[in-house]
């Protein structure tokens, strides 16, 4: 805020953020410069050169599995990366630009897999072992990997590669690791412009895309993170409950580590586990998704079972999160404050976020912008930039988007414009005081005779009712009003609330053209790994629903 206040001209509005002259919004805080690109320097060696600046690398702990209590000291995660990357430099061969397919889910050598191979200037490629063969050989078809860590149950659907596949849960494994190299790492020259990660897009609207993430715009994310931390009095104690082949949990479980503080990953999610980790390890950081956190607030006796005491913040993300969860949060924890921001996979998470304690007062806002980025909001039927208080598509611009969608230069043009600013398919909007409030997916709105409605106002109704596990909203096709709104409702177990309670308790609170026109109860809502709702599995399960009656 104060560089904008600096400087008498600036046509920026000091509380906004908004740029009347070209009609873009900016942070209000410092930018931060990142390092010269002409100089070599992989995320790893950045990392590194951080770490190397705390007092205590031997005793502080890097890495603790939630289920073994087993942990990693910093000194110990170097000297594991370093001695796992000499291995597969000199042994295996492995070399800078080539790409490594990861499948796994959590675990604290994953993360030491992830320094060694950025180390060595090695592509890393992680994807959920949930997914199906067709769905692996998509991805693998996408970024060409030559090499693959699996664990030993997904190990069996991936393809022959040039190298054989590395068991993760295996004493092998564990012996590169840990064992004298058989030869010193040579030094490697990692441009800062190389790709570090392919990240694969959530493909809820669409096929999955791989997203090219370099080492710069990993490097600037630390930083960022870096600076916005450095106020803090003690570094935290992170429990990562999202899987590390997202970009929110590999944002978490590197980045973290890489500013000195400690992460707890837990390989399977288990909800009581997860509340006994943050007990045992004094967890002051939770990062977690909407389901999650839904789930932890509609369970009193489960946060009465445990001490949490220690817990401070919970980070949501990968989703919305209902606008009831902060008022509940604030009831059940007053100690604890719940932040949301905004971050898409192509940005590394991290647009926008909460600056302070007033901002977290404000029901529905991601926060402000991060520094280094700019935005603009657009109309999408006219084109035109709008001011705050206007819905539109936001665009982004920033030095941690991503270089573009591999093997897909269709998507990247139609994605990144010749000026380098993204279309994020996002409809939001600005508010006078430069808080950003996201409204819904563009491709999602549902047109109810012209008026657009948002899915997300209809499911924030919904889940405040007490018979309602959890809901989501699609659009119905209908010959009179083109689209209308449809739920699918997960109901409390016992409750016998139907259809006809369901429209009302929603009619009477919304206008009239955003009424629930349909109701089909489920069990459970589909969603992905960070708790998206997948709205074209639905949109298929009504389709089908209405050719079974034809």
């Amino acid at each position: 805020m104060a560089a904008a206040e600096a400087n008498p001209k600036s046509s920026i509005d000091v509380n906004s953020g908004f740029c009347a002259k070209t009609k873009t919004y900016h942070s209000l805080l410092p930018d931060i410069p990142p390092p010269s690109e002409p100089v070599p320097l992989s995320v790893t060696d950045y990392a590194f050169s951080l770490l190397k600046k705390l007092h205590s690398l031997e005793s502080s702990t890097a890495l603790i599995d939630a289920d073994t209590g087993y942990r990693i000291s910093f000194s110990e995660l170097i000297r594991r990366s370093r001695n796992l990357a000499a291995y597969l430099q000199n042994k295996i061969g492995l070399s800078n630009g080539e790409t490594a397919f990861i499948l796994s889910p959590n675990s604290i050598y994953i993360t030491v897999l992830h320094f060694s191979l950025l180390s060595l200037g090695v592509i890393v490629s992680p994807s959920n072992p949930a997914n199906t063969e067709s769905e692996i050989a998509h991805q693998i078809n996408l970024c060409k990997p030559v090499i693959a860590f699996a664990t030993i149950t997904a190990s069996s659907k991936i393809p022959p590669l040039r190298h054989s596949t590395i068991l993760l849960d295996s004493s092998h494994f564990h012996s590169m690791m840990t064992s004298q190299p058989i030869a010193e790492l040579k030094p490697v020259n990692v441009s800062q412009s190389d790709v570090a990660a392919i990240l694969y897009s959530s493909g809820t609207t669409g096929k999955t895309k791989g997203v090219k993430l370099t080492h710069r715009n990993w490097i600037a994310a630390i930083q960022v993170e870096n600076a916005l931390s450095a106020e803090a009095v003690e570094k935290p104690t992170v429990f990562c409950a999202v899987p590390c082949f997202h970009v929110y949990g590999f944002a978490f479980s590197f980045g973290y580590v890489a500013l000195g503080g400690c992460v707890v990953l837990m390989e399977r999610f288990e909800m009581g586990r997860m509340m006994r980790g943050i007990e045992r390890f004094g967890v002051t950081l939770l990062a977690a998704a909407p389901p999650i956190i839904i789930n932890l607030l509609k369970n009193d006796k489960m946060i009465d079972g445990y001490d949490l005491t220690s817990l401070k913040t919970v980070i949501s993300g990968g989703a919305a999160l209902p606008q009831w969860t902060t008022a509940k949060l604030a009831n059940r924890l007053p100690h604890v404050q719940i932040v949301q921001g905004y971050g898409l996979t192509e940005s590394i998470g991290g647009v926008s976020r909460p600056m302070g304690p007033e901002d977290l007062k404000v029901i529905g806002s991601v926060g402000r912008l991060c520094p280094n980025w700019v935005a603009k909001v657009i109309d999408p039927e006219t084109g035109n930039s709008l001011p705050p208080l206007k819905q539109g598509e936001l665009w982004i611009k920033g030095p941690t988007l991503m270089q573009g969608y591999i093997g897909d230069d269709e998507a990247t043009s139609a994605g990144i414009d010749s000026e380098g600013w993204y279309r994020t398919g996002d409809i939001v909007y600005f508010d006078n005081k430069g808080l950003l409030f996201f409204v819904e997916r563009l491709k999602e709105l549902i047109k109810y005779k012209g008026y657009q409605v948002a899915p997300a106002d209809l499911e924030h109704v919904l889940q405040s009712h007490p018979d309602v596990v959890e809901a989501a909203v699609i659009p119905f096709p209908d010959e009179e009003a083109g689209q209308i709104p449809m739920a699918f409702v997960v109901r409390r177990r016992e409750s016998t609330i139907d259809e006809a309670k369901i429209k009302d308790f929603v009619a009477r609170q919304v206008a009239p053209y955003k009424k629930i026109r349909r109701v089909s109860f489920i069990d459970s809502i589909p969603r992905n790994a960070t708790g998206k709702v997948l709205r074209k599995e639905l949109i298929k399960l009504a389709q089908m629903n209405i050719s079974s009656k034809l």
